[in-house]
């Protein structure tokens, strides 16, 4: 079990953003263990046939070795991402990160399991071989990570936005105890049924949570108390990720309000943005746009608005119609 402790000005703190550098890392994982990961099969094929290349599997190692199964992430490899953030910047992070952080970092990790051969070269020299380490991210960032991240990437922003809403809307207990199952809310702390046993005071530092797809039975807390207070928790709906298609073939649905709409519908029994859907379905978004405003029209869709977001989810009568065209 782990506690967070918070002050007033941590509660104000908490911040939500997507991190294109832990999708990258914690996809180590589902390769190494396809059956937990069933979830991401469609991706695991296609990423296992890329890392079978020779020049793939030499420049990659470094990232395979720091990612085993059941071994601890050192922290400075998971930097805290800010709002908007792109892989080039978070890699600029790691980059980054001092010598002596470096080493500190992968000493943690060591109670899980020992460290790797190139775990210990890196604890040696990191000032020397921390530069090879960015590399292997970048690289299995550009050949495994960014066909998929738009699509990773809207299903990320879109639990931002509505999780962003419930913390707005609830407050801090609210929020966090629907976060996820684990997670417990006692006035001034966070309990975390897990077993890391960490136990951190915030300091006023806030918390940088980000939403991962990688991340899939609980939320992953830094390990030390010195780093930047932040945590990875599973996504939202990572079941429809890898779909083939939003509308299902032959789906009769389409066939009554055409399958654009037909498919905006099909994803928006979770909330989303204009631009999480036109990532999602590969529409302009002037069309999505044109579309739910229709369905908006014809009380099909309804829409709120979240700072400089403005959401959309599916309506009591649009799950009917939905129920009735997969026969449910």
């Amino acid at each position: 079990m782990s506690e967070l402790r918070f002050s007033l000005a941590d509660v104000a703190g908490v911040r939500l953003a997507v991190s294109p550098a832990n999708e990258t890392v914690m996809s180590m994982w589902a390769l190494a263990n396809p059956i937990r990961y069933a979830v991401h099969l469609p991706w695991i094929d296609r990423a296992r046939v890329t890392l079978r290349r020779p020049e793939v599997a030499d420049r990659v190692r470094p990232l395979v070795e720091l990612t085993r199964p059941r071994c601890w992430l050192p922290d400075f490899l998971t930097p805290a991402a800010r709002p908007n953030m792109e892989m080039a910047e978070q890699l600029d992070q790691i980059a980054a990160t001092p010598p002596d952080v470096v080493a500190r970092d992968l000493l943690a990790t060591t109670p899980s399991r020992p460290l790797s051969p190139f775990g210990r070269a890196l604890l040696a020299d990191p000032r020397g071989l921390l530069p090879q380490l960015i590399d292997a991210v970048r690289f299995w960032y550009d050949e495994a990570i960014a066909p998929d991240w738009p699509r990773m990437r809207a299903l990320l922003d879109a639990d931002v936005a509505y999780r962003a809403t419930q913390l707005a809307e609830g407050g801090a207990g609210r929020f966090f105890e629907q976060l996820h199952p684990s997670l417990r809310w006692l006035g001034d702390r966070v309990v975390s049924d897990d077993p890391f046993e960490r136990d951190f005071d915030l300091r006023d530092r806030g918390l940088a949570l980000n939403p991962s797809v990688f991340s899939d039975r609980r939320v992953l807390w830094n390990l030390l108390e010195d780093s930047v207070p932040a945590g990875a928790y599973p996504v939202r709906a990572v079941g429809m990720l890898w779909e083939a298609t939003a509308t299902p073939p032959g789906d009769p649905l389409a066939r009554v309000v055409g399958p654009g709409r037909a498919a905006l519908l099909h994803l928006l029994d979770t909330v989303a943005t204009t631009t999480d859907l036109a990532r999602l379905t590969g529409m302009s978004a002037g069309n999505v746009s044109q579309h739910l405003a229709a369905l908006h029209a014809a009380g099909l869709v309804s829409r709120s608005r979240q700072g400089r977001h403005v959401l959309y989810r599916n309506t009591d009568a649009a799950r009917v119609l939905l129920g009735a065209s997969r026969g449910g």
